[in-house]
């Protein structure tokens, strides 16, 4: 039987929500991973340090007695400045920028991409050290959004050399080209675009569990994305992009995107690399790369793996998740504190 034991294990994308479904998921995420980068599209949007503030006193009650760091980040305006962001840099670990509508609760993100008018508050997050992390999408032919968006990547990785810019959850392979290109460009990618292409979504009868934006790609992008992350290239990470839908809100006309993964992700992740005999580089996808590009030190957690079946639950709460009610080939054996 083989296991794994993994470090300090970071979801550096997740969506926790708000009020009770706070409550019942961010557990599951605190249960075995030692932090992660809470995104910040509530209703309203988290875009001043007092909702900062508040929101992560939220999450920590939700999780209750479990060691787990949220990572913070604000809901980017083009507005912000360095008298604005400096007091903010010992709360917020990233600044979250989300086109106009392109998402859920995205409705207050950028209308265009204008450098001048971004500069100002870019300028101001290259001088303070605050990461840049992108939801990148025009609102081109769905199947296109992303690749359209990369000489925006590239142009705002070129007018600021000094931003950590993260292109989050990237599904395409021109995408993980860019990476290579320029050195201040990092990534995140998700465990269903490791797995998925569109026809798996929409091949045959439509499956709206697996609806998500980014939209899942071609199986050449997937390859692209899967190539990153089991070769451990040091400037990818893992991201959930976990995003809780009830049943009724994924099952219904108008679907919300998002696929629901968290309690899992270890576990299938670990059973990927290991089909893929890349399991001594998951460490890095799930933590090192991570801690080294944020400048992280979290809470000591050691995760054990080993390659156990475990039936994943058809629910919880109200929500579906990725595999449910399949039998998966890993699952957490246990999970220490130091």
């Amino acid at each position: 039987m083989r296991e794994i034991l993994l470090h300090e294990p970071l979801d550096m994308h997740l969506h926790l929500r708000d009020g009770a479904m706070l409550r019942t998921f961010a557990p599951l995420s605190a249960h075995s991973f030692s932090g992660a980068l809470i995104m910040p599209n509530l209703v309203p949007p988290v875009t001043d340090g007092e909702m900062v503030r508040a929101y992560r006193r939220r999450i920590l009650d939700a999780v209750g007695d479990a060691v787990f760091e949220p990572y913070m980040t604000l809901f980017f305006k083009p507005e912000y400045n360095r008298e604005f962001l400096e007091p903010l840099t010992e709360e917020i670990t990233a600044i979250k920028l989300y086109p106009a509508g392109i998402t859920t609760n995205s409705e207050g993100g950028v209308e265009g991409f204008e450098i001048d008018a971004l500069a100002p508050a870019l300028e101001a997050m290259s001088t303070l050290g605050i990461p840049l992390c992108i939801h990148g999408e025009t609102g081109g032919f769905v199947m296109d959004r992303e690749a359209e968006f990369v000489p925006i990547y590239e142009a705002l990785a070129d007018a600021f050399p000094d931003l950590t810019i993260v292109m989050e959850h990237i599904t395409t392979a021109q995408s993980v080209a860019a990476l290579d290109r320029h050195p201040n460009l990092y990534a995140t990618i998700t465990l269903h675009h490791l797995l998925i292409t569109l026809d798996d979504v929409a091949g045959g009868m439509l499956r709206p569990h697996l609806f998500c934006k980014p939209i899942a790609k071609r199986p050449e992008d997937r390859e692209a994305l899967l190539e990153a992350a089991l070769n451990a290239h040091p400037k990818v990470m893992f991201g959930s992009d976990s995003a809780p839908h009830p049943r009724h809100a994924k099952e219904a006309p108008g679907c919300a995107a998002g696929v629901f993964t968290a309690p899992i992700a270890l576990p299938v992740l670990a059973e990927l690399f290991s089909r893929h005999e890349k399991l001594e580089n998951l460490q890095h996808f799930v933590s090192n790369n991570a801690r080294q590009i944020y400048d992280l030190n979290p809470p000591k957690k050691t995760v054990r793996l080993t390659e156990t079946p475990m039936r994943v639950p058809e629910r919880y709460g109200d929500v579906v998740p990725l595999f449910a009610g399949e039998e998966i080939g890993w699952s957490i054996d246990s999970v220490e504190i130091e």
